[in-house]
């Protein structure tokens, strides 16, 4: 068994193609006993998460793909180069009520600080404010251990990997994922290198955008409409084949070499303990003259 940990539903506006309740359906047919929303910058499908899953008799686990500003970049020469190349993408998953409000405080400020024709993002110094109770992921060849490696910074990768590691502690992971990518293949040995030199887990992952391989191309176009480019341009960032909702052979064939990483899912899965409640209507109170 693992444990599905990246799933873009549908609230990954023009991202994902992944309604909630057929995500659900897949992972009960199965007999999943937990799974993960990984959304993009958000939190919206919490609750309704939370709520089918509670009713499918499957174990909710909260997550969001943030958008974390490193400062990677030479501050002498950022007017030359795009900012977004200090962004990096890190799952984040909450394990207890105070991680999940921790996970919604970093969500919202990401929004309300947000820069015209950014994406949402908060910085480094606010994640680690807010780290209590959130297990943090690497994020794979687009995270930034992964933007360090391809850029030959290993030096740079395993200074800043000590400072996530203080941060964190045992609730960071350093994520393997096969898409099929070339980043990926010349990435992996690296990271795994990495994970062993500084006593790290390991986790199996698959970023899932859409639910079925025969999906790939519906999503293809969603992910077109979202960045503003035609099907047949060649220049733009595409989803691998691979990214559909693996069932547990695929899954164990596609790691076979790495049963820890495996397992690892399943771990942090126990580590785990939150969900969204529906609550009252927080309305503003209004006084009058009487």
């Amino acid at each position: 068994m693992y444990i599905a940990l990246r799933n873009h539903t549908t609230y990954s506006l023009c991202q994902g193609a992944i309604k909630i309740a057929d995500l659900i359906d897949k992972a009960k047919s199965m007999q999943m006993p937990a799974l993960a929303i990984m959304d993009s910058q958000n939190l919206f499908g919490a609750l309704e998460f939370s709520s089918a899953c509670k009713k499918a008799g499957i174990q909710p686990i909260l997550g969001c793909e943030m958008m974390i500003d490193f400062n990677l970049l030479d501050s002498k020469n950022i007017s030359n180069v795009d900012f977004t190349e200090n962004l990096c993408k890190t799952p984040l998953i909450a394990t207890s009520e105070e991680g999940y409000r921790n996970l919604m405080f970093l969500v919202s400020q990401s929004y309300l600080k947000r820069q015209n024709g950014i994406v949402p993002f908060v910085n480094f110094e606010l994640l680690k404010q807010k780290s209590n109770g959130i297990i943090a992921l690497s994020g794979g060849s687009e995270g930034l251990l992964g933007k360090l490696l391809l850029q030959g910074q290993d030096k740079q990768a395993q200074k800043i990997l000590l400072e996530i590691k203080k941060i964190f502690n045992n609730n960071f992971y350093i994520e393997i994922t096969r898409h099929g990518t070339k980043n990926e293949e010349l990435i992996e040995e690296k990271l795994l290198q990495l994970a062993f030199e500084n006593s790290l887990p390991i986790v199996a992952t698959n970023d899932v955008y859409f639910l079925t391989p025969e999906m790939h191309e519906a999503q293809d176009i969603l992910s077109c409409i979202y960045e503003g480019h035609s099907l047949v341009e060649e220049n733009r960032k595409k989803n691998s084949p691979e990214q559909y909702f693996k069932n547990y052979e695929q899954f164990l064939e596609l790691f076979k070499d790495l049963p820890e990483a495996i397992e690892n899912s399943i771990n942090i899965a126990k580590k785990c303990h939150t969900m969204a409640f529906e609550r009252p209507p927080t309305l503003p109170k209004f006084s009058t003259e009487e």
